[in-house]
């Protein structure tokens, strides 16, 4: 009587289905990692909009009711200024260390909102120097 030895390992339709699996898996996961970075993009966004805000609010307040000018918006907020605004003076400021990257577009840098299209990924924020109002440039996602 011929004994046969049964070798043990993996059929090939077992490793099919576990790939299968792990392929399901994968994408049912690897979407929601895009969003949470989305998410976590937007809670930086708007936690740099409003402390931007707030400052610019204090400079309005220090200085007789005049919001930063367009052309030294960046100057005025990052430096110290006289009470007409001027980065040469000194008595009221910094407002700001740094002006914040705009974590949708990777970019710092401040664009006159009459000037520039918004939405248009060039510049990190917008700036209205005749509202105060400040809003990030944001992929796709609108003004903010």
């Amino acid at each position: 009587m011929e004994s046969r030895k049964r070798q043990s390992g993996f059929t090939l339709i077992e490793l099919l289905i576990v790939v299968v699996i792990l392929g399901i898996i994968a994408a049912i996961v690897i979407p929601q990692f895009s969003v949470a970075t989305t998410d976590a993009k937007l809670a930086a966004v708007q936690t740099n909009l409003g402390t931007m805000r707030a400052q610019l609010q204090l400079y309005k307040f220090q200085h007789n009711d005049l919001w930063p000018t367009e052309a030294d918006v960046v100057a005025q907020l990052t430096g110290e200024t006289d009470i007409a605004g001027l980065t040469s003076g000194t008595g009221f400021g910094p407002y700001l260390l740094s002006i914040p990257d705009n974590p949708f577009v990777g970019l710092a840098t401040v664009e006159a909102a009459t000037a520039g299209t918004i939405g248009n990924d060039t510049h990190g924020w917008f700036y209205n120097q005749t509202t105060g109002v400040i809003q990030a440039d944001s992929a796709g996602h609108g003004a903010l």
